[in-house]
């Protein structure tokens, strides 16, 4: 039975490719490891067991036999090697719920959560991880994400447990503007997003049901109310967002179609990361009109997307400094030219 579990995880395996010979060595080497007083088995032995397990055992094993190409070191040239593996990768005789590639991809997303700290109703996912021999190790890590500080490790995963069990939850939370005055308000929380390195909330109040958002890092604590009713979002909460940068949102907000160049310099850097995902490029016929009224932009392209003004529009648009002009609306356009007069203002006072 140790052999069969032996076989079974290595006849599963879809990352390596094992012939007899290669079976026979695994197995003998995993053997070695729980008892380093065995005697091995040899070729024969391994052949008999996957005879039995393909024609006279009860499990109906599927064995696939296919050859790859292999470099023999000691006749030193390439040769033909005829490997042994189960024809479904999601077999197992020891029933087990997943394949090798199902384990491989759990890892994964498991180390990725892992680096999110404090998520209180994810207690098993320590053991999952053990279970799946996860790596802990900074070094094993594949992707890394930037992580903005908070002060409440665990209030990430109160809020995530909130909106998962469908909770009312009263905030207690400040402003930058008055740090010490401390504001408290009871919310209907729907999702957590992420933009520019920093978390947010977003909630709907009780007393009228406005759409609102929270930066995390101004919540200093949270307390669920399971006495309340909660009420879900009408529609999908994401959508919401679809037509702005970045978290603030202003019901009265119109839609503007912005039409913006782009130097030759950063043109490809706006091209491969949109400014908003409205964003396209304009047709030559659309361009030959503005390179007329615009005689001044040279060796650039022109661009537009469909958005809501806000802060975070003003400030995406003005981050590229004189390698992307807006062209309109006229609205737009001037809040961004005041944006960088006065960004210039305050550089010139330094020199006085």
């Amino acid at each position: 039975m140790t052999r069969y579990q032996i076989l079974d995880e290595l006849l599963s395996n879809r990352y390596h490719d094992y012939s007899l010979d290669d079976l026979t060595e695994e197995v003998n080497r995993r053997l070695a490891e729980i008892d380093p007083d065995t005697n091995g088995v040899v070729r024969r032995t391994i052949e008999g067991d996957i005879r039995y397990l393909e024609y006279d055992s009860p499990f109906m094993v599927e064995i696939d036999r296919y050859s790859v190409s292999a470099y023999n070191i000691d006749k030193q040239k390439s040769v033909t090697k005829r490997c042994l593996r189960y024809a479904d990768p999601s077999f197992s005789i020891f029933k087990q719920e997943l394949s090798d590639d199902e384990k491989y991809l759990l890892r994964e997303a498991l180390s990725l959560m892992g680096q999110f700290d404090g998520l209180p109703n994810l207690d098993h996912l320590e053991s999952l991880r053990l279970g799946l021999s996860v790596e802990s190790s900074v070094d094993r890590r594949i992707v890394s994400l930037a992580k903005s500080p908070l002060s409440s490790s665990s209030l990430f995963g109160q809020l995530f447990t909130a909106i998962s069990q469908q909770q009312v939850v009263e905030l207690h939370y400040h402003t930058f503007a008055q740090p010490q005055e401390q504001l408290t308000t009871t919310i209907h929380p729907y999702l957590l997003k992420e933009y520019n390195r920093r978390w947010f909330l977003v909630a709907a109040a009780e007393e009228d049901g406005k759409l609102l958002t929270f930066a995390l890092d101004r919540i200093d604590r949270c307390h669920p109310l399971p006495s309340h009713l909660y009420v879900p979002c009408s529609g999908e909460v994401w959508h919401h967002f679809d037509e702005i940068i970045g978290v603030t949102l202003y019901d009265d907000s119109p839609l503007h179609e912005i039409i913006f160049w782009v130097s030759n310099v950063s043109r490809d850097y706006v091209l491969t990361k949109p400014i908003h995902a409205s964003q396209e490029q304009l047709t030559e016929e659309e361009s030959v009109s503005l390179r007329a009224a615009y005689p001044t932009l040279e060796a650039g392209s022109y661009f537009r997307i469909y958005c809501k003004e806000n802060y975070e529009l003003i400030r995406e648009l003005t981050s590229f400094g004189a390698e992307l002009v807006v062209l309109s609306p006229e609205e737009i356009q001037s809040k961004a030219s005041r944006y960088v007069e006065t960004l210039s203002e305050v550089y010139q006072n330094l020199r006085r």
